[in-house]
C-alpha cells in the first residue's frame, strides 16, 4: 500500500487502522519518522552494540540535513536491551509505546528472538545487523524481521569447510555459550562435521556465561585429542577460553564466528588470541560506500568504527530508502520494497529475499595477526 497522506487523509487512515489487526505506522502519526535503535549500549557486549547506535546517528544525521524523508526527520529512539532477552521484551515494549514506526536491532539473537513477537504485534519492522541465528528467519514465524548479515548455518559451513580442507584437521572439539546464537552456531558446526564423513567431533559440550575459570573445559579439550576447537559465542568467554588454553599450554587452533571477531577479544585475550580464527562479515573496505562511512565516522567520533557498522548502516539506508518509496512506515508496503528493489549500501548492492534475508551478503574467515583481525 503506498500512502502519501496530508491532513484530509488522517480520518482515512484512522478507521483503516481500527480495521485490520495490525497497525498502520503512517507518516500522520507525529512530526517524525521515529527510529527505535536497540541493542547492548553498556555491559561486556556494548563493543557490539553502539557502532549500530553510531551508524544509525550518521544516517539519520545526513538525512535530515536534507530536509528528511518526504518532509519528515528522522528521530532516534535509543534503548540498551544488554543483549538480554529478559530485557529486551521491556525495551521493544517502550519501544513500541514511544511511537517507534521501524526498529534497528536487535544485535543478538536470544535478545531479538524474545523482543520480536512484541514488535510484530505492533506491526513494525524490524531489521538486524548482526543476529544470525538461522531460525529468526528460516522459521518463518517472524514476518517482520529481515538483517543485513548472512545466518549462522552460513559461517558454521564456512568453519567446518575451513578446519577441513584448509588446516586439515579431522578431530575438532565444539564448545559454545548455550545461548540462541552460540548454540546455534555450534550445533550447526557439528553436524557439518558429522555430514563431511571426514572429520569426529571429539567434544560437544557447552559452558557458562560469566563464569570465572574455563579451566574444566580446556581440560576436557586436551583428554579429548582434539587438534583445534570450534567455538560458539561471544567475546568475554572466547577470551577467557583461549586465555586458559594458553595457560594450560594447549596448543590447538582456536576457531569462532562473528561473536568473536571484535577488537575487544584481542584486546581482553592479549597474546593468546594470536593466530586465533574467526568467521564474520566480508571485507568491504574497497567499497566506495564503506570508505566514505568509515572516514565519516572517523570524522564524527575520533576513532574507527567497531563490529557490525557496516552492516548498521545498511540496514539504516535499506529502511530508510523503503519508507521513502513507499511513503510510508507499513510493514506489508515496506517489505514490497525491500524484497523488490536493491539499494546501494557499503556491503555493496542488496536486496532482501522473501524469509528477509539480505542477497548479497556472506561471511569470511579471519585471523589475528600481529593483534588484528586479517581476512584469509
Amino acid at each position: 500500500m503506498r500512502v502519501m497522506l496530508n491532513g484530509k487523509f488522517v480520518a482515512a487512515v484512522a478507521g483503516l487502522m481500527m480495521a485490520v489487526a495490525v497497525p498502520v505506522s503512517a507518516f500522520a502519526a507525529g512530526d517524525t519518522i521515529k527510529i527505535g535503535v536497540a541493542g547492548p549500549h553498556s555491559g561486556d557486549l556494548a563493543s557490539y552494540g553502539l557502532p549500530s547506535v553510531n551508524a544509525a546517528k550518521l544516517v539519520a544525521d545526513q538525512i535530515n540535513a536534507k530536509g528528511g524523508i518526504n518532509g519528515k526527520k528522522i528521530e532516534l529512539l535509543i534503548e540498551d536491551d544488554v543483549c538480554k532477552p529478559e530485557v529486551a521484551t521491556n525495551t521493544a515494549t517502550k519501544l513500541v509505546s514511544d511511537g517507534a514506526q521501524v526498529v534497528l536491532g536487535g544485535i543478538c539473537s536470544g535478545a531479538t528472538k524474545a523482543a520480536l513477537p512484541i514488535y510484530m504485534d505492533a506491526g513494525l519492522l524490524v531489521m538486524s545487523p548482526s543476529a544470525t541465528n538461522p531460525p529468526l528467519t528460516q522459521s518463518g514465524e517472524y514476518k517482520n524481521f529481515f538483517r543485513t548479515i548472512a545466518p549462522d548455518d552460513a559461517q558454521a559451513q564456512l568453519d567446518v569447510d575451513f578446519a577441513i580442507g584448509k588446516l586439515g584437521y579431522n578431530k575438532i572439539a565444539v564448545v559454545h555459550d548455550k545461548g540462541d546464537y552460540g548454540k546455534g552456531f555450534a550445533e550447526f558446526a557439528k553436524k557439518f562435521l558429522e555430514d563431511s564423513g571426514k572429520a569426529e567431533v571429539v567434544l560437544f559440550e557447552g559452558v557458562t556465561p560469566g563464569a570465572v575459570d574455563y579451566s574444566a573445559i580446556v581440560q576436557k579439550i586436551k583428554q579429548s585429542g582434539a587438534q583445534a576447537v570450534i567455538f560458539g559465542g561471544y567475546h568475554p568467554e572466547a577470551s577467557k577460553i583461549i586465555s586458559m588454553m594458553k595457560k594450560k599450554r594447549l596448543e590447538v587452533d582456536f576457531i569462532s564466528d562473528d561473536g568473536v571477531k571484535d577488537i575487544t577479544f584481542i584486546k581482553v585475550a592479549g597474546d593468546s588470541a594470536e593466530g586465533a580464527y574467526a568467521s564474520g562479515p566480508k571485507d568491504t573496505s574497497n567499497n566506495p560506500l564503506s570508505i566514505a562511512a568509515v572516514e565519516l565516522h572517523k570524522k564524527t567520533f575520533g576513532s574507527d568504527p567497531g563490529a557490525f557498522f557496516e552492516n548498521a548502516y545498511s540496514a539504516m539506508l535499506a529502511m530508510t530508502n523503503a519508507i521513502e518509496k513507499a511513503g510510508s512506515t507499513d510493514l506489508a508496503a515496506l517489505k514490497k520494497v525491500l524484497q523488490s528493489e536493491k539499494v546501494e549500501t557499503p556491503l555493496g548492492a542488496i536486496s532482501f529475499d522473501q524469509k528477509g534475508d539480505a542477497i548479497g551478503v556472506g561471511f569470511s574467515v579471519y585471523q589475528v595477526k600481529n593483534g588484528a583481525f586479517v581476512e584469509l
